[in-house]
């Protein structure tokens, strides 16, 4: 998580552990690692992934 958008989700969602937390990208809103996956199981969303193909990519529903 080293880019300052999933720097900024880590600190938002340590402050609301319980909550799902949707972030605002352009005209869209998007949720990151289980936010995601409890995203798209309750949405019926596709499942994705953020990163560059790496081992550090990170799950992704919006």
């Amino acid at each position: 998580m080293s880019t300052p958008l999933m720097k900024q989700y880590a600190s938002v969602k340590a402050k609301y552990p319980d909550t799902v937390l949707l972030f605002r990208m352009g005209d869209f809103y998007e949720t990151f690692e289980e936010d995601a996956k409890v995203t798209s199981r309750v949405l019926g969303i596709v499942l994705t992934k953020r990163g560059n193909g790496t081992s550090g990519e990170t799950p992704l529903a919006g």
